[in-house]
């Protein structure tokens, strides 16, 4: 029996026994920034402090990670959160090049000497606050039960948490928040029906005026030829953005160390497909990315996910699955994951009208850089002076290449969004 492509992708993505509730997690199947390399999770600690900075560290500083797979970024974030630490998860040293620099009065900050420090009976000029690690409280949000030996720090919870202060995260959730297909046939938009056993498609009756009214206002019109621009100008900002950004839209390589693909692939030969422009109604999207906002009391709002803008829709989509580290065809009977890139403009703008205050879109690899992680390879002379410091660098740097490379990791898009804060998220503090 075919049914609609959200209600298919619900049942295989988040019913009982399906692919992110049952079995040992997303980790299995595909690669993710979260789990390539520990400076993803070192340059998100950088925005956790600048968005503490700018709420002027609250007594309860909230992170909430939404599509927390088995709570592996909160697990890192956990074991570094209050250390200055380099994108290696070491220390960072003078000379190292692709790393975090340590911030003032972090504890890689020198002592001063005894002349400089208050003697004990003068009082003190400043008052000394809790650090980031004795207020920060930590919740994954997943459909999936609890993970054993998960620290006990980590609150575990099906649905995200209201009145949050602080930072909310969202890295390859939206891409698997279930939504609907359509066609433009002759007469016009209509539903894509899937077989749920075969993956086999129908079409279905015309779309509603809810979604047509999407369609018209967010996906390119099918009489419009598709855009050919292979390199998009990244860094946009605002509430309505009209220029293009990085896609993703190229072959995704091998992750290095991994035998897991990293999903960036629009679609594959196997994909279903039709002769007719498709679309991939972005609407539920936007309502779950709003939802979230709208749980957001002060802070932050961050999705990283591969996904396009106006200019560059994708004529016949992006839908895709992958299981055991390979790309298959998109099924939905819960073996595998079913996803699909998201419209990171029509989201962005959603969100906006929630949170009042403008967003920014920019490509990872920029937003990366703008905290710290360039991926610059150290200077050859560190070698011959500390050769391990040296091998440990440049295993670093290696990684931040692999996020930022826009072939594979580097090809998402981080969507910032600010809620009651006047704030620029790129600026180092």
């Amino acid at each position: 029996m075919s049914i609609t492509w959200r209600d298919a992708m619900s049942r295989a993505l988040y019913g009982p026994g399906g692919f992110f509730v049952a079995g040992t997690g997303p980790a299995d199947h595909f690669r993710t920034s979260v789990h390539a390399a520990p400076a993803f999770a070192t340059a998100l600690l950088r925005l956790l402090e600048n968005v503490d900075s700018a709420l002027g560290h609250p007594p309860r500083f909230d992170v909430v990670d939404v599509g927390a797979g088995r709570g592996e970024l909160l697990q890192r974030l956990l074991a570094s959160v209050g250390v200055a630490v380099g994108v290696s998860g070491e220390p960072t040293r003078s000379g190292r090049s692709g790393l975090i620099p340590a911030r003032a009065g972090s504890p890689e900050t020198p002592t001063p000497p005894a002349s400089a420090r208050p003697s004990p009976n003068e009082p003190s000029p400043v008052t000394v606050r809790p650090s980031l690690a004795e207020r920060v409280r930590f919740t994954a949000v997943e459909y999936a039960g609890r993970p054993e030996n998960l620290p006990e720090e980590i609150n575990w919870t099906a649905e995200i948490p209201t009145k949050i202060t602080g930072v909310l995260l969202a890295t390859e959730w939206l891409d698997n928040v279930p939504l609907d297909m359509a066609v433009h046939t002759e007469d016009g938009w209509r539903y894509l029906l899937v077989d749920p056993e075969s993956g086999t498609e129908t079409v279905g009756d015309p779309v509603s005026p809810a979604d047509l009214e999407w369609l018209t206002r967010w996906w390119l019109h099918p009489a419009s030829p598709p855009s050919t621009d292979s390199d998009p100008s990244p860094g946009m900002a605002g509430t309505d953005p009209t220029s293009g950004s990085e896609s993703g839209f190229r072959a995704a390589r091998p992750a290095q160390g991994s035998s897991l693909t990293a999903r960036s692939r629009p679609g594959c030969p196997e994909t279903p497909h039709s002769d007719y422009p498709r679309a991939e109604i972005g609407r539920s999207r936007d309502e779950a990315w709003a939802n979230a906002v709208r749980k957001i009391s002060r802070g932050l709002a961050l999705a990283v996910d591969y996904g396009h803008v106006s200019e560059a829709r994708p004529v016949y989509g992006t839908l895709t699955g992958y299981r055991a580290g390979r790309q298959v065809p998109p099924v939905p009977d819960g073996s595998s994951d079913v996803t699909a890139h998201v419209a990171m403009d029509s989201v962005a703008s959603a969100g906006a009208a929630v949170a009042r205050c403008a967003y920014s879109l920019v490509s990872q690899a920029e937003a990366l850089r703008a905290l710290g992680a360039d991926g610059g390879r150290p200077p050859l002379s560190m070698a011959g002076t500390d050769p391990a410091g040296y091998v440990r660098a440049l295993a670093a740097a290696s990684a931040v290449a692999e996020l930022t490379d826009p072939a594979g990791l580097g090809g998402h898009l981080w969507l910032r969004q600010p809620v009651g804060i006047p704030f620029d998220p790129s600026v180092a503090r």
